[in-house]
């Protein structure tokens, strides 16, 4: 029995340490083979991909009928502008050639913590393989119209700020009007097309992104969702590059939202009134992903007008800017498994901010709120362990006494647990309870932006980082030395110290040898983790004195 409880006690430890890199990747549920069909397409260009009918037959693109003098696109004798958008959040910066936005810097949140780091940049391409909000229609190619802004600034009235720019290519005249707001993320995007022909014209829209990784590096990040994912039929799917890395992938459905996610951030596109129908996926270079939102096929008589209207938001993924939103975009700050913990986890991080304006303060009380909850079954579970122990010495001479029987030993040592009303597994129950806070709490830590760059005291001055104490030494593999997590691994040899243990010599060994192992573990973890692991190791020598000292009394 006290080789059954060591080894539960390492296969807990063993879940603790593993476990959490596979449920840390998320999980999305597939999507209904049913309602979407999910199609290969031979390549993306300009013109859209034909999309499968669940239902019916599938639509193709008829002729288009132009006269000659319609396919000229206008363009003036000049150099295209850059169109300026400045809010109190973001600088845009948008292109006359394409209307695409080319750049997009956070004011709010920087690129690192060095002292001269500019703005975080939420567009990573150098136009090679295209920009971000490019738009085409049936033959036009997405960067090939020119879109006169009439000017290189976006006036504000107010909070309000309206761009129009407008283009004539194909047959069309395509008009984009962006509104923009002075404290919002959230943008709008309306296109409409309008057939200045002399025929007819068929062809389907398409809104295109292309970009790269908001990558976070550092621990933990490798096991976090980065890249394209949509939310459509109230599932979140976030999509693997195995299904788009091979040839362009394309899905069908009515979509809350697409975008691209960092740990971070997202930039996402929100299609209003059945503006988009399906989405097309594919790679290029090495993290590159493309993505295009297509309506389905349009119709336009000579001087009729379409119009095809999104929403953008290219920001921080914080829960409640993301839930403002709407559409369920703040499903994309997902937790997994662990969402119904995780949520009332970040409330309460955030509630104790915004009483002590820091986030490494936070992190102390939601882990000691989380200890008072747990305390009484920690409580009885630490008094299990101690019981556990005075038997030690009869549970020994038990097996002295029925070595050769492994049978009636056990069925001896049973009827000592019954006898002394000892519940065997009383230590571990209360670490098996706690795994999926701990998970919960985990994930909140290495996701949440509010921990990114935040400070909490002296040397730690992001907690989304390693902690280094640097002395004008380069340390090898760290740099720095990592205080905060040497004080964690000690604080937690000393909890091992301390604890009832009915191992013998051995495999006690053994499990003091796990500190060194978790010392080892979290060098390179953000701060804020280790904070979270070093009071929790306090708190729970802190009950273990306090059940010592009862039993001395």
């Amino acid at each position: 029995m006290d080789t059954y409880r060591t080894f539960l006690a390492i296969i807990i430890s063993f879940i603790i340490l593993i476990g959490y890199q596979y449920f840390f990747v998320g999980f999305g549920p597939a999507e209904d083979p049913v309602q979407n069909s999910v199609v290969q397409t031979e390549a993306v260009t300009g013109e859209p991909a034909v999309i499968e009918q669940t239902e019916s037959a599938a639509v193709t693109a008829a002729p288009t009928v132009q006269s000659e003098a319609a396919k000229n696109m206008t363009r003036p004798d000049r150099k295209a502008r850059t169109v300026i958008v400045e809010t109190d959040l973001y600088t845009a910066s948008l292109s006359e050639d394409g209307g695409s936005i080319q750049s997009f810097i956070l004011k709010d949140y920087k690129e690192t913590l060095d002292e001269n780091s500019l703005g975080m940049q939420m567009v990573k391409v150098d136009g090679t393989e295209g920009f971000p909000l490019e738009f085409s229609w049936g033959s036009v190619a997405p960067a090939a119209t020119f879109y006169d802004a009439g000017g290189s600034e976006v006036i504000f009235q107010g909070n309000s700020g309206n761009l129009s720019m407008k283009g004539q290519v194909n047959g069309l005249e395509i008009v984009r009007e962006y509104i923009f707001s002075k404290d919002s993320y959230l943008m709008e995007l309306n296109i409409s097309v309008k057939n200045v022909s002399g025929g007819v014209l068929q062809g389907a829209a398409a809104l295109h992104q292309s970009n790269t990784p908001f990558r976070q590096t550092g621990p933990g990040s490798q096991f976090l969702f980065i890249g394209p994912a949509y939310y459509m039929n109230e599932s979140l799917t976030e999509m693997d590059s195995d299904d788009y890395e091979n040839g362009p992938f394309t899905v069908n459905g009515q979509m809350d939202w697409v975008g691209y996610e960092g740990t971070y951030f997202i930039s996402s596109f929100l299609p209003q009134n059945g503006s988009a129908t399906s989405i097309t996926v594919s790679s290029f270079g090495e993290e590159g992903v493309k993505m295009q939102l297509n309506s389905s096929l349009d119709t336009l008589q000579p001087g009729e007008v379409k119009v095809y209207s999104y929403k953008l938001f290219f920001g921080p993924k914080k829960h409640d800017i993301l839930k403002s939103v709407g559409s369920n975009l703040d499903k994309a700050l997902n937790f997994g498994w662990f969402d119904l913990i995780a949520h009332p986890t970040l409330f309460m991080l955030n509630f104790f901010y915004g009483m002590f304006k820091n986030y490494g303060i936070a992190i102390i009380l939601v882990t000691i709120v989380f200890k008072a909850a747990f305390w009484p079954i920690t409580q009885k579970g630490l008094k299990s362990m101690k019981n556990m122990q005075k038997l030690q010495p009869k549970m020994v001479k038990l097996k002295e006494k029925y070595k050769g029987d492994p049978a009636k030993m056990n069925q001896e040592v049973m009827n000592l647990y019954k006898t002394y009303k000892v519940n065997p597994l009383g230590g571990c129950l209360p670490m098996v309870l706690q795994i999926p806070v701990f998970f919960a709490l985990y994930k909140v830590l290495l996701m949440c932006i509010e921990l990114r760059h935040a400070p909490f005291m002296l040397w730690i001055t992001d907690l989304s980082a390693p902690d280094r104490l640097y002395i004008g030494v380069d340390i090898p593999y760290v740099g720095g030395i990592p205080v905060l997590t040497l004080l964690m691994g000690a604080s937690m040899f000393l909890q091992q110290k301390i604890t009832p243990t009915t191992a013998d010599p051995t495999q006690a060994k053994i499990m003091m040898f796990l500190p060194v192992l978790f010392t080892f573990m979290f060098i390179n973890f953000a701060s804020g983790l280790v904070l979270y692991w070093f009071v929790n190791n306090l708190l729970a020598i802190f009950q273990q004195q306090m059940i010592n000292r009862q039993k001395k009394a």
